[in-house]
């Protein structure tokens, strides 16, 4: 809603006849399909709360109504309302002097209705989610029975507003529009510093309009229409709701279930790999043969040491590095920071505009460039997403080279959680090409011509439809063709129009997408060979594949590229963007098995059906396969360590950063 939603609202605006490519709909259309399929979303949404609530009361952790408790329990809340509540709150009364107050994004509010004593009529609110007090409060102590704080206020209501008739009340929240395009508002010349416009950008987006009301009651309809004429949106863009509004909470009673070995997932850390020996240096070990990274079953402790062991090499002249998202405590912005305080030309490449994380990215930038790294921002329109690393070394007279190109952030938390892939070569080609992706950004400019590498906007798209159209032709001529996709989502009509007429050749296509996927699988006469799944456990999945030709036909004509990308029109056209060729055999054999596996998953993995929904992958035949936990008992046993049983209260994907892409 915050995006997508509000990018669509936008485009209404600007231009309501737009018809989409891929559903053939105006904006507004699309608008009101979205409503309509919420409103069909949220009973279930409320059906699946209440039975975990009620499996939750079965290990002795109950959330409560206040109208279900007993009245000790009742006195005991009152007497912790007016000693750590209600002096915390400020109550507003909307009048004539009054004015309606401003809603916080996903802040939640209590409303009343307030009757006066001469018969008319107010609205009350007050914010719940100060933050001073919890949001689970106990109502007994010694046990595990909770009532919501937001709750607690929205009864106490008449003890706030005293002197008036509490009529109706409900808990509301607003979403609120984060789609702003901060370079159609940029002036390029003499406009100050880009940062100081984007905190600017920053503060307007939290004001921007509301795009959702949602609401915990149901009110009188010429009430909601007030609170309409109040937020300026229109009464399909209400919401209600039975259950909470916020399920946010849930998160603090993981820890209550500490003793439930059964209902965690067991231990899995990310182990050493296999590939290097950590008592020697690493660029020589990289410069030796071509290192691949799985994360998050192998650590990312290599390339860290990559960087820092680049930071104090004395032959390391320049490190060129591409960051959208970064952790917290981040060690990449650490050694970028070493590596200039040594005297190296460190050029750093930093997505101001990579959503969500604007504020630490000024912050990273800032902190870099008084380091003294050269720090640029991309191109205007553009973001700049890649995931590249260049290193370049000069040794006994010659230039190398050393070149680190993946499919995920440079991020320490997030390669514990996701699924990518992190490729780092030697290959001198490569590194020249990636050297000129990084000229181009400095000059804003696009690379238009590559041999290796597929950048976007210029050339991966051409290059992805040329592979298919090798496929096709050795179809054709009735050799054995193939085509293996993993991405997040499919959405770019070229890519899918040339992956249909590749099926119609007698293409075979394999397609893991986990998220958004517009092609449809199956469909008689244009289809028939492609079969889409969907992987959602444990890990986000998130490397990007693409290979292209199966090595029992001609192991020479199998190409596999990982990178940035996924193959939506935003990625391959309105971003940089980097996919790498894997050239090691060894490692063109570890993807080809990375991704056969991921096929056979029949636990986590839902098939793709032609009308477009998913059905749960069984094989009564087949013993249950798990890839995420196959590919972790692989990298224990690479390095001759038994899986653990404990088990391990780790963040799941729900928990993922928010604004993660």
């Amino acid at each position: 809603f915050m995006v997508r939603v509000g990018k669509m609202i936008h485009r209404n605006l600007q231009d309501p006849m737009d018809v989409d490519s891929k559903s053939g709909m105006t904006p507004n259309e699309q608008i009101d399909m979205i409503y309509k399929e919420t409103q069909k979303m949220i009973p279930r949404r409320d059906k699946v709360y209440a039975e975990l609530m009620e499996r939750l009361e079965e290990e002795g952790i109950r959330i409560v109504d206040y109208h279900k408790i007993g009245e000790d329990d009742k006195k005991k809340l009152r007497r912790y309302f007016d000693r750590e509540i209600q002096p915390l709150i400020e109550p507003n009364i909307v009048g004539q002097k009054q004015p309606f107050p401003f809603l916080q994004n996903k802040a939640i509010y209590a409303v009343a209705v307030l009757e006066t004593k001469s018969g008319g009529e107010r609205i009350g609110i007050i914010p719940c989610g100060t933050g001073v007090f919890p949001r689970l409060v106990q109502v007994r102590e010694g046990t595990n029975t909770f009532i919501l704080s937001e709750e607690l206020i929205l009864h106490y209501l008449p003890e706030v507003f005293r002197g008036y008739t509490v009529k109706a009340k409900s808990l509301i929240r607003v979403t609120r529009n984060a789609d702003i395009d901060p370079d159609s508002m940029y002036k390029h010349d003499g406009e100050g510093d880009y940062r100081d416009f984007m905190s600017d950008i920053i503060r307007k987006r939290n004001k921007l309009k509301p795009v959702r009301l949602e609401l915990s009651r149901e009110l009188e309809s010429k009430i909601v229409d007030v609170l309409c004429i109040y937020l300026k949106i229109d009464r399909p863009q209400v919401f209600f709701y039975h259950e909470p509004l916020d399920l946010s909470f849930v998160f603090q009673l993981r820890d209550l279930l500490g003793q439930r070995a059964e209902l965690f997932y067991k231990k899995r850390l990310p182990q050493k790999s296999a590939q290097f020996d950590m008592r020697r240096p690493i660029l020589d070990q990289i410069m030796e043969e071509d290192k691949l990274l799985s994360y998050p079953y192998n650590s990312i402790t290599p390339f860290l040491e990559m960087l820092r062991q680049a930071a104090y090499d004395e032959n390391v002249v320049s490190i060129k590095m591409t960051l959208y998202r970064v952790a917290k405590q981040s060690k990449v912005i650490e050694y970028l920071v070493e590596a200039a305080e040594n005297g190296k030309d460190v050029t750093v490449v930093v997505e101001l505009k990579a959503r969500f994380d604007e504020l630490p990215n000024i912050h990273w930038s800032r902190m870099l460039e008084a380091a003294g790294c050269r720090v640029i921002y991309g191109i205007p329109g553009y973001k700049v997403h890649s995931k590249l690393c260049v290193i370049m070394r000069r040794l006994g007279g010659q230039t190398q080279y050393i070149t680190q190109i993946g499919t995920g952030n440079y991020n320490e938390k997030t390669a514990r959680l996701y699924t990518d892939l992190c490729l780092m070569t030697g290959n001198q080609q490569i590194g020249r090409e990636a050297q000129r992706v990084f000229q181009g950004l400095v000059r804003q400019d696009f690379v238009d011509q590559s041999e290796l590498l597929m950048v976007a906007p210029k050339t991966l798209r051409k290059k992805v439809v040329s592979l298919i159209d090798e496929q096709i032709g050795i179809a054709r001529s009735g050799g054995e063709g193939y085509i293996g996709l993993k991405v997040n989502s499919l959405a770019d009509t070229k890519i899918m129009s040339k992956l249909v007429e590749a099926s119609m050749a007698g293409v075979h296509i394999d397609i893991v997408a986990r998220g958004v996927c517009c092609l449809l699988p199956g469909i008689p006469g244009l289809t028939d060979n492609i079969h889409i799944i969907s992987i959602v456990g444990r890990f986000l999945e998130h490397s990007r594949i693409f290979i292209f030709g199966r090595p029992s036909f001609d192991p020479d004509s199998e190409k596999i590229y990982i990178g940035s990308a996924d193959l939506m029109t935003r990625n391959t056209v309105n971003r940089v963007e980097i996919a790498a060729p894997i050239l090691d055999p060894d490692l063109k054999y570890r993807i080809r098995e990375y991704f056969n596996i991921e096929l056979k998953d029949n636990t986590q993995a839902r098939e793709m059906m032609n009308d477009g929904t998913y059905v749960r992958v069984k094989r009564a035949d087949a013993e249950p396969l798990n890839s995420q936990e196959y590919f972790y008992e692989m990298a224990y046993r690479e390095i001759g360590e038994p899986l653990p049983e404990e088990i391990i209260s780790q963040p799941s994907e729900m928990e993922f950063a928010e604004g993660e892409e």
